[in-house]
């Protein structure tokens, strides 16, 4: 009779692998043909009414200047920009675990926008966009005859 030989009790090698490859798989670096799993920057929510479409994204640390927001093609938001390295001329970096450089997201909305009229603000290192849904993107009341 032959057995399956397991390195660890109780296959925990087996976890370990299994754990390894959903942390790649988050961070985008794993064969994952999800796009949800990866990890995208910045993170950002979306959410809707009947009128219009949000989103938040967080952005510690940027400045307004630092940020361009596109709506493109009706339902395509792009958020672009760069986080500039803080000069320490003096000083020895330690740890250095918050990203840099450039960086650029196109995610798409869940209706067409009307792309003229998006309020943008930035507050507190957060993002937040209110987008008015197209005129053809806005549910519409149907009248019932009765016969």
């Amino acid at each position: 009779m032959l057995t399956r030989w397991e390195p660890f009790v109780g296959g925990n090698l087996n976890r370990l692998h299994n754990e390894m490859n959903r942390l790649f798989d988050r961070f985008g670096m794993g064969d994952s043909n999800s796009p949800e799993l990866a990890y995208s920057y910045p993170p950002v929510n979306i959410w809707e009414d009947n009128e219009h479409v949000y989103a938040e994204a967080e952005l510690p640390g940027m400045g307004q200047d630092d940020l361009e927001i596109y709506v493109s093609d009706g339902n395509q938001l792009t958020i672009r920009g760069e986080r500039k390295p803080l000069e320490q001329p003096n000083g020895v970096w330690h740890r250095q675990e918050r990203g840099l450089g450039k960086f650029g997201r196109v995610l798409t909305l869940p209706a067409n926008i009307n792309a003229d009229n998006v309020e943008a603000r930035f507050e507190q290192g957060v993002l937040h966009l209110t987008m008015p849904k197209s005129p053809e993107a806005k549910p519409k009341k149907i009248a019932v005859r009765a016969e």
